[in-house]
Parts: structure tokens; sequence; C-alpha cells
């Protein structure tokens, strides 16, 4: 029976999606990742019906994302990256289900009741994190820098930051402003990655259901970049976009429909990940 508990509305309802199709994953023989915290999550939500149809156009584009900025944190970490911090965390289990350098500290920032919602269904499951877990709750659009701060995050050290699943929800005034608030956050070494989409992407026929969808939870499109490499770089990052047909491919997966060139033309879901290399 599905729990009494349920995530708050809005753009925190798109998060049950992502733990959906993760949890599809992780049942696979042949997954890309495992995510064992993701069913629990799931199930406690109750299910997304008003949703399904987005879970069976973008499924496949959230279980290969998934794998592409596991990746990249692993890469980051190994590289020196000594914080991560992921912003509109959601119902993200990374924490717990990645092998983390010991001294890592992984920061997530997000609404308190949805981090509330997320620790109690976690610690019914007796699941303990594999990292220095560092909950942050806190509205994005007031000062999560200084939140962040308070938390014990040094600015001083090198960080891999994760921006995943949240810039199409904001405005471009919204975006630029938390572009310019991570990098003041950044020093040499740091990374980033991001998800965002292109204005083709916004406004193809196919997606009209899904952003009306979710208008009416208030979880409005609102924003797209057409070059995220030149909006990124112009803050020091040097980026770069990995191409979803080529991850597919890595990956010996099938290329998501709503990603595909084929169905979609130019249309794009950017996946991006940079190195702050900021001018002297």
């Amino acid at each position: 029976m599905p729990d009494e508990r349920r995530p708050p509305a809005g753009v925190s309802r798109t998060a049950t999606l992502i733990a959906q199709a993760r949890a599809g994953e992780h049942a696979r023989a042949d997954r890309l990742f495992t995510d064992p915290l993701a069913g629990p999550l799931a199930e406690a939500v109750g299910g997304t019906p008003d949703l399904a149809g987005v879970l069976d156009l973008a499924g496949e584009h959230f279980v290969l994302r998934t794998r592409y900025f596991d990746d990249y944190l692993r890469k980051a970490c190994a590289g020196g990256c000594a914080q991560v911090v992921l912003l509109a965390s959601g119902l993200d289990t990374r924490a717990y289900r990645m092998d983390w350098p010991h001294d890592v500290r992984v920061f997530e920032l997000d609404l308190p009741d949805l981090l509330a919602f997320k620790d109690e269904v976690l610690a019914d499951a007796g699941a303990r994190p594999n990292s220095r877990r560092i909950v942050v709750p806190v509205d994005l659009t007031d000062d999560w820098p200084a939140a962040l701060l308070a938390a014990g995050f040094d600015p001083d050290r090198p960080t891999a930051w994760l921006v995943e699943g949240l810039l199409m929800f904001l405005s471009n005034e919204a975006n630029d402003l938390l572009l310019d608030r991570i990098s003041d956050l950044s020093c040499v070494g740091s990374t980033i990655a991001i998800e965002h989409f292109n204005p083709a992407f916004r406004a193809l026929p196919q997606m009209r259901p899904v952003h009306d969808r979710f208008a009416e939870l208030d979880a409005l499109a609102a924003s797209s970049v057409e070059d995220p490499v030149a909006w990124l770089g112009r803050r020091g990052w040097q980026a770069e976009v990995t191409d979803q047909v080529d991850l597919a491919r890595e990956h010996t997966r099938p290329v998501p429909r709503v990603v595909d060139p084929a169905l979609v033309g130019d249309a794009r879901i950017w996946l991006a990940s940079a190195v702050f290399t900021p001018p002297e």
C-alpha cells in the first residue's frame, strides 16, 4: 500500500519521475548503475500516473543522463575535487549508492520539505550514506550560497558541481545568476556538469503535452540555451557537450526517442561538463 507521505508539489514532483526511472534501471540485469533506494522512494511516493506519459517518453534519457553524471562525478573526485554539490538534489541517492573517496563531502541542496521526505524514507529503509553527506535545506531562489557556506562548504577547495534537471525550470536571468553564484564559490580545479535543452527542443510539438502537464504542477519550462559551451565559457568554464547518440552507443542502448535526431531534428537536450579556468 502506498505510503501516506508525499513529497511537495511543483518542480519537486518531477523528482519522483527520476526515482521511478532509476528504480526500473536497477531492476535490469544489464543495469548501467545501481540504485537500490530508488524503489523505496518511488513506492513511498505512491506512483505518478498523471506523469506516466513523461516517463514513457523520456525514461531512457533519464537513465543515460544518470550514468553520464555518475561518471562525471567519479572523474571529478578522482581528479582532486573533495567537495560535491548537488543543486536541486531531489530524490537523488548518490551519497548512498556511489563509492566515494573517504575525504569527499557531498552537499545536497533542495527544498526543506523534499529533503525531509527523502530523509524519512531512507531512514526507514535503514540506509546509510557512503560519504560525508551534508543536507542543506534551502530554496534555490533564495540566498543559497550563504546557506551552503554556513553548512561548512569551503570555496577554496576544488568542487564538483552538478545541476541536473533544474535549469529548464528557471528563467534565463535566474540561470545566469545561478552560474554567477557557482562561479563565485569556485576555485581553479573545480568542475561543473549541467543538463539543459535548446529552443528547438522546447518548441517540439510532441513536448507540448509534457510542458502543459508540468505547468499545472508549477513546473513550467521557462528557459533554453542555444550554446551551452558559450554560456558556461562566459564565466570561465571550459566546457564540452556529450552527444546522446554517442552516449547511447557507448552503453549499447537505443538512442532515447526524446533526443533521437531522426525523430526530433535539431532539438537537443544538452549534457555538458566543464572545468573552471577563470582568466588571471
